[in-house]
């Protein structure tokens, strides 16, 4: 024990018996104390033998020493570590002290602390802590009860005795109130949109029945930088009601009061022809059936790429199986592992690729299941001279026929990973990539071999269904992007269409007119005359004499419609002056929204058309999902909480993971 005794002995030579003298008759030969108690007490001596430990603070006093016993300072620790203090507690609410830390053991002798001015001491904050609790149960998935879980009480308590257990209702509401706190920040974010919104529609199952739409909202903003949002997660209790999604959507409009701001819909449930015309009246473009009402993208491209997957997973069952089943054999024993790396190192195979088992759940897992396995064929060939036990070898047209899934599944995988990674607009990315899998099977259904014809065809059918309904609007996004413009979508129509490709060039370019004359219709922000144009007749008609004069917003309202139908003459033309401009070099960083951003003022009209299309979304999947091959499911857990809590905690993941400036913003003012 450091603090043994504080009495010293020192032998006395003129007598026989040891004398023992005590450390107050020798102060300079004390043992200096180590303990960090003494930082806050002294001993006072109450009568000859009996000392006692005085807090500074407070002024209570502890047994210490008496006679020859000591009591030591783990009872003084006590009263200055675990806040039983009461005049240190009131140090620490006042922000004067830095809390006492004790360290038990090691054998290092503990070190003087000193309160430094770069780590001030943080008071304790109850509040703060509930919304940090909040904030991850919200980012990481959590369960909300674990809050009541005996060892999370316990570790909490550890940490900090003085914070109060939480209960699932009370978290549940701290959740719901990170929600909306975030929910005002989103809301702000948005305001400034210029542009009008997209929304994708991913309808997730649960073992109730009950359906989960989750709904994202994609835009650009005043700066042309594209953003992606889940705005709401609803409950509807009949998911293949013909008005589940649209009730859905109308809830959504309503809530963030984007209504006539809608530009298109994504989803990947499908619909009846009743269903999309109950969608359709809340799009914001005048007449519905505008470019042959494709804003209605009722084939999300995730979908229809895992649905082509799944037809060459299920062409290749038998031989997938059997290659899974060696993977499993080598990934499955250390011992078969070294075995199988001795056997490569032996052939020097150069394939840098690891096998791993997939996830029969999401198809790109096994593709690259395949590929690997394809790239270390000769090592399984030879694995049974290494490893007798082994007694899946395949032959060589099992790997031939390995080889042509991945040739199938390659252009699949590389298109879908696209939606994982990138930042920029996909629909110009995915007219070439649509466009490309077309073509490629259609060359192959031309094959010699059944196997790969009849597989082709499967496929072809599910992409030549995507082309009908969305080539449209692909198109016209490649319009946008001045590399390619209509040059593009002229040379991939020869491509696919042939003799024909004439009759759909000039169905893109009727289209893109056709919509460009919506846009000049739009009221141009010249004066605020058009909204107060109603009032200003109204004030003209009962007092002429505040018509005022030329210079005056109130002489100006015919010279308003005059330059309105004048200019709309000129921007007509606006797009075939774009059309006909030289296109710009191919370069693979190419910012298509900074080129719009400084190009705007040269092209008004034309602008506000490009920042719509560019933001509309192929894909109603979240960049985790996309190679799913099974319908979403809300996890059993969340099913039994309010739908209302459902939302807050995807919602508010959403938002803290992007996070924006007018966010931290905020809390940096609440707290």
């Amino acid at each position: 024990m450091a603090e043994m005794t504080e009495m010293e002995t020192t032998p006395v030579e003129n007598n026989n018996e040891l004398a023992l003298i005590t450390s107050e008759a020798q102060p300079n030969k004390r043992r200096k104390k180590k303990s960090m108690v003494w930082e806050y007490f002294t001993i006072e001596t109450v009568s000859a033998g009996c000392r006692r430990a005085c807090c500074k603070r407070c002024k209570q006093s502890f047994a210490y020493s008496t006679g020859s016993k000591v009591a030591g300072t783990s009872h003084l620790k006590r009263h200055i570590a675990k806040g039983t203090c009461p005049a240190l507690l009131r140090d620490q609410d006042n922000n004067q002290l830095t809390p006492y830390n004790s360290r038990m053991g090691g054998s290092e002798p503990p070190k003087r602390r000193y309160r430094s001015p770069s780590s001030p001491y943080i008071p304790f904050d109850l509040d703060r802590c509930r919304h940090e609790i909040a904030r991850m149960i919200i980012m990481h998935d959590y369960p909300l009860h674990m809050v009541e879980h005996p060892g999370f009480i316990a570790f909490v308590q550890n940490l900090q005795p003085r914070f109060d257990k939480v209960s699932f209702n009370t978290l549940q509401g701290d959740c719901v109130a990170t929600y909306l706190r975030e929910k005002q920040s989103v809301m702000k974010f948005i305001e400034g949109v210029p542009g009008r919104f997209c929304l994708t529609l991913d309808m997730w199952t649960s073992n109730q029945t009950l359906g989960y739409v989750f709904i994202t909202g994609q835009f650009i903003d005043s700066d042309w930088k594209l953003h992606r949002r889940v705005l709401n997660v609803i409950m509807e209790p009949y998911p293949d009601s013909d008005s589940a999604l649209c009730h859905a959507v109308a809830a959504c409009l309503s809530d963030w009061s984007l209504e006539g701001k809608l530009f298109s819909l994504t989803f990947n449930h499908p619909q009846s022809e009743a269903g999309l015309e109950n969608l359709r009246p809340l799009l914001c473009i005048k007449n519905p059936l505008v470019l042959n009402g494709q804003l209605l993208l009722g084939n999300c491209i995730a979908r229809t790429l895992s649905s082509m997957a799944k037809d060459v997973l299920g062409a290749g069952q038998e031989i997938i199986k059997k290659i899974r089943d060696s993977v499993k054999y080598v990934k499955t024993s250390e011992s078969h592992n070294d075995k199988f790396v001795q056997v490569k190192n032996q052939l020097q195979v150069p394939s840098e690729k690891s096998l791993f088992l997939d996830n029969q759940t999401q198809w790109n897992t096994t593709y690259q299941m395949l590929a690997a396995a394809s790239e270390l064929k000769e090592v399984f060939n030879c694995l049974d001279t290494s490893d007798p036990d082994y007694k899946l070898a395949l032959l060589m047209e099992d790997w031939k026929l390995a080889e042509t899934l991945c040739n199938f599944l390659k252009p699949l995988f590389d298109a879908a990973s696209m939606l994982t990674t990138t930042t920029n607009p996909t629909t110009i990315t995915f007219f070439h990539e649509a466009w490309k899998i077309h073509a490629d099977l259609c060359r192959l259904i031309t094959s010699e071999d059944p196997f790969i014809s009849n597989l082709a065809k499967s496929m072809q059918e599910k992409i030549d269904k995507y082309w009908k309904d969305c080539s449209l609007v692909l198109a016209i996004a490649v319009v946008m992007d001045p590399r390619f413009k209509m040059k593009l979508v002229e040379f991939s129509f020869t491509k696919i269409y042939g003799e024909d490709a004439p009759t759909y060039i000039k169905i893109v370019d009727d289209g893109i007119h056709e919509l460009f004359l919506e846009y000049v219709a739009l009221p141009l922000p010249l004066t605020p005359t058009y909204a107060d144009e109603g009032n200003a007749g109204n004030n003209a008609k009962t007092d002429e004499s505040h018509r005022g004069n030329l210079l005056s917003d109130h002489g100006l309202t015919d010279f308003d419609v005059y330059i309105m139908e004048t200019t709309s003459q000129q921007m007509k033309s606006e797009l075939d002056q774009y059309l006909e401009e030289s296109l710009l070099p191919r370069t693979q960083e190419f910012d298509v929204l900074g080129w719009w951003k400084l190009n705007k003022m040269k092209y008004p009209t034309l602008s506000k058309m490009a920042r719509d299309f560019l933001s509309i979304p192929v894909s109603a999947a979240a960049p985790d999902s996309v190679f799913d091959i099974v319908d979403k499911q809300l996890d059993e857990y969340r099913c039994f909480l309010r739908p209302e809590t459902v939302e807050a905690l995807i919602c508010a993941k959403d938002w803290l993971h992007y996070g924006s400036e007018v966010s931290h913003a905020l809390v940096k003012m609440e707290f």
